[in-house]
């Protein structure tokens, strides 16, 4: 339908509309009009964006970066990432200066998700050795969960865990996670309660529990990778809710307003990539995403990133996104596997 103006508008002329128009964008007021009787939209950005903070973080040079697959914030808001390389785990300030580093203490061991506890203790996820650890800040071990280089599925064994939240009261969830398909509970000294799950894509089963994270409340949230959805849990294993085909998750992180963030890319099926025979959905994603939830459910913020292309990365680009963290002041800390690095990116409006 084509559209003309009004008659009263008609009759003015094409400079007197450009004038008006002209005026009305510089004291920012809306006009429907413009010489061209084109439509002149007030260019106001009404949602959050984000831009790559350059330079961040700084490593130093005999420090290098691998796969990024966990990251985690201390109470001072340093920035802890678990990496697929020979300082494992490393350190840095908020403005990206290089703090200190942990080094690989076995050839067998896998990074994976790394978290902080209220006391800032360490926990680490290793799906090569099959364990999950407990380090004071100065790595002392202080807890061993599964045993080291045995895989296994008991109360004393994991097949490749993933990730592990650590509840209100102390209780410990384990996402066990590549090998195995159940969720595993322990209290805070590390004794067997429980676990549940198993292979499938019914609720209460899982195909990759990839990502674990419990609210202010001792819900858990459950990053069911291959079945695109995240599962809500009680701490006995009850399923509370399926939040399904909205993200094929690879990561969670929740905030202390229980806000929860989620990582990955957009719902996709399945595909075969010569490069990636055997990898789970999403290897190579499609696109990367992040999401924010609260904890019923509602999606309360959406933004994409550009997917980068494998070996030829740019700043602010991302490649197989997997780890997240997100600070006091909305920055959104960005661990890559295909892209070997962290990034930080600082919120705009």
């Amino acid at each position: 339908m084509k559209r003309t103006l009004p008659s009263a508008f008609r009759r003015w002329s094409p400079a007197l509309l450009a004038v008006l128009a002209a005026t009305a964008l510089a004291q920012n007021k809306p006009t429907l009009y413009s010489a061209t009787n084109v439509v002149v939209y007030p260019r106001v950005n009404v949602a959050p964006w984000y831009e790559v903070a350059p330079n961040w973080p700084q490593h130093p040079p005999d420090i290098c970066c691998g796969h990024v697959p966990g990251i985690a914030l201390d109470k001072a808001e340093n920035v802890w990432i678990h990496t697929r390389t020979n300082i494992t785990v490393q350190v840095f300030a908020p403005d990206g200066h290089y703090l200190r580093g942990w080094e690989k203490e076995s050839t067998n061991s896998i990074a994976h998700y790394i978290r902080i506890d209220k006391e800032d203790n360490i926990w680490l996820a290793d799906v090569g050795l099959h364990v999950v650890r407990k380090f004071s800040p100065e790595r002392k071990l202080l807890l061993t969960l599964g045993t080291p280089g045995e895989p296994g599925e008991d109360a004393t064994h994991f097949y490749k865990p993933t990730d592990m939240a650590i509840a209100p009261n102390g209780d410990i969830f384990v996402s066990d996670g590549y090998g195995n398909a159940r969720i595993v509970r322990y209290d805070r000294n590390g004794r067997f309660i429980k676990a549940w799950g198993k292979l499938g894509h019914k609720p209460g089963e899982f195909s990759i529990p990839h990502s674990i994270v419990c609210d202010s409340k001792g819900r858990l949230y459950v990053a069911d990778r291959n079945n695109i959805r995240i599962q809500v849990f009680n701490a006995d294993g009850k399923v509370l809710a399926v939040w399904k085909d909205v993200i094929t998750p690879w990561g969670l992180v929740v905030t202390p307003k229980d806000e929860i963030w989620a990582c990955g890319s957009s719902p996709m099926q399945w595909r075969r990539d010569p490069k990636y025979p055997l990898a789970p959905l999403g290897c190579p994603p499609k696109d990367q995403v992040v999401m924010k939830f609260n904890t019923d459910g509602k999606l309360l913020q959406l933004w994409t990133f550009p997917k980068a292309e494998d070996g030829q990365e740019k700043p602010g680009e991302l490649n197989w996104l997997h780890g997240l963290a997100i600070d006091s002041k909305g920055n959104l800390y960005c661990g890559d596997i295909i892209g070997k690095r962290i990034q930080k990116f600082v919120p705009q409006k």
